[in-house]
């Protein structure tokens, strides 16, 4: 076995090639054992020998070589000409003793430190922010088969709607034919009748000739008048010119105008511009009792879902009206806007220009609602949207389950864009239970998506990317009687997690990795459902039977 090859041998002094390495040379490079180390120096008295223990070998900095005197090693550099000298250099006087000098160890430590900074930037900083782009494309390929069904669909509808009417167009042309041809009948059947006519007349006067001929009488012969001349002007020949169909040339331009167009791709480039995350400075505790600052009394029978973003627009839905209410923290009523279908809303959201966003399970649609003025951004065939959220970039995700109730997924949208679809692991399972219950959503401050899944009995972390980072099932030993059903759920600065236990009446608050903090079940808290957290950190519940939303402080 080779002692200097086999990765499974110890290393061996590079002078005896025997003994176990101890030593290491970190000027010349060399495995020294310790009868090899004064062999070593006394070979050239000349050299600046670094002898270190082996597991510190390679950290003395390894200074260049001087070009004009070879014997010598540089430690400084001319800030002025960019060159290194040595100190024979500065003795010599050949170089220029005004310019300014640094030393090789100084500048070397500074380049280090900046390696260090750089490498660290490059592997949580940069390296992520292209992952997330790099998702977001392979996210938009993966979508580009139902983006594009949706034109190939509307193109085979208004296929269907040109062949019906070129039907319609045919067939009133085919009625226009069999019309023509009656009136032909009709024309040839009267001109039949009238010879006809004439033949009884001709077969009638054929008789009496006849008759006159054998007769001997002589008065009946003698009066006898010729109608032949009658006859022989025979009548008129019909003649009906056939109808005839002239078909339109096929002009292909004309079709295409008539058929419409497709746009071509427009690509363009938009700048992206790299925010380095700021680490959360401002750490605040949890207070160990939480208090109840203030009780607004909705009116909602079965209040549902609580958003806001400032303490004087804090709005509300529930599960037995179509209103959607707007208070202040006064308690106040400041408007009211009621959904399109006339059936509750399953969620209502905010824009961070103060737009209400709210969807609508009936026309499985979603609308904005800014200054009175209702939009609808996003229509679901096949799904129904259930929960919103409206992340740090503006954009919008929407929880939603199948019409059949089987599936679920979460779809993030930019505008009417989709932009992302969330649904399964990279195993191919779902990430969510497929079923009619409700699925809240968050974004946490960190971009991780945190969507409470009721029927699952879980809450499910993943991050931007959509790649899977935990499931919150709920502490490891629970003093609580009832099973852990999360409803509502809401983050805050701290990038705290809360989701409401329903069934226990509390709030579970865990950290962003899923460890269990504490909960709240001081507060007279009965059957909570929706939550939110507004800029100032404060709590906002939502109390399901009794109508109420109370403001909770939870952090010292």
């Amino acid at each position: 076995m080779d002692p200097d090859n086999s990765v499974q041998d110890v290393a061996r002094c590079d002078l005896c090639k025997v003994a176990i390495v101890q030593s290491y040379c970190d000027f010349c490079h060399v495995n020294l054992c310790k009868p090899c180390i004064g062999e070593h120096i006394s070979d050239d008295y000349s050299t600046k020998h670094i002898i270190v223990p082996f597991q510190l070998r390679r950290t003395t900095p390894i200074y260049p070589k001087c070009e004009k005197h070879p014997n010598k090693t540089c430690e400084l550099q001319c800030n002025d000409c960019k060159i290194f000298l040595c100190t024979d250099c500065l003795a010599s006087e050949q170089h220029n003793k005004e310019h300014k000098l640094s030393k090789l160890e100084e500048v070397f430590r500074q380049k280090k430190d900046q390696i260090h900074r750089d490498k660290e930037e490059l592997k949580v900083e940069l390296l992520p922010v292209y992952e997330e782009i790099a998702t977001e494309i392979i996210n938009q390929i993966a979508n580009l088969d139902v983006d594009y069904k949706i034109y190939t669909t509307q193109m085979s509808k208004h296929r269907e709607e040109l062949h019906r009417e070129i039907d319609n167009v045919m067939n009133q042309r085919e009625k226009e034919i069999d019309e023509n041809k009656l009136k032909h009948l009709s024309i040839l059947t009267k001109h039949l009748e009238e010879i006809k006519q004439l033949q009884c007349l001709m077969q009638e006067s054929l008789h009496n000739l006849n008759e006159m001929e054998d007769s001997n009488e002589v008065s009946p012969t003698i009066h006898y008048s010729s109608k032949n001349q009658g006859f022989s002007k025979l009548p008129p020949k019909v003649i009906v010119s056939m109808p005839e169909f002239i078909p339109k040339p096929i002009e292909i331009e004309e079709l295409c105008i008539l058929i419409g167009k497709i746009t071509p791709l427009s690509p363009k480039l938009e700048e992206r511009v790299f925010t380095a995350k700021k680490p959360n400075t401002s750490v605040r505790e949890l207070l160990d009792e939480p208090e109840v600052l203030i009780i607004i009394k909705t009116g909602h029978e079965k209040l549902y879902s609580v958003t806001c973003l400032h303490e004087e627009e804090i709005w509300t839905s529930g599960r037995m009206t179509a209103d959607i209410k707007c208070f202040n923290t006064q308690g106040v009523l400041q408007k009211t806007i009621k959904t399109k279908s006339g059936k509750w809303p399953n969620d209502v959201a905010v824009y961070s220009d103060g737009a209400l966003v709210y969807s609508d399970w009936v026309k499985r649609t979603v609308y904005k609602v800014k200054n009175d003025q209702r939009e609808e951004i996003i229509r679901l065939p096949g799904w129904t949207p259930v929960n919103l959220c409206v992340t740090s970039s503006g954009d919008l995700l929407v929880t939603m389950r199948s019409v059949d109730k089987t599936q679920s997924k979460v779809v993030r949208y930019s505008g009417s864009t989709v932009k992302q679809t969330i649904q399964f692991d990279d195993d191919g399972q779902p990430l969510y239970s497929g079923n009619r219950y409700t699925k809240y959503i968050t974004e946490n401050r960190n971009l991780d998506i945190c969507v409470a899944d009721w029927g699952a009995g879980a809450v499910v972390v993943i991050n931007q990317a959509g790649k899977f980072r935990f499931r919150y099932t709920g502490p490891p030993s629970s003093t609580k009687k009832g099973p852990f059903k999360p409803w509502g759920i809401t983050t805050d600065s701290q990038s705290y997690i809360f989701t409401s236990d329903n069934y226990n009446h509390c709030i579970h608050i865990f950290d962003g990795d899923g460890h269990f903090l504490c909960y709240i079940d001081s507060c007279d808290l009965e059957y909570p459902t929706g939550l939110c957290v507004n800029i100032d950190d404060s709590l906002f519940v939502c109390e399901y039977n009794k109508g109420n939303v109370r403001k909770v402080r939870y952090l010292k």
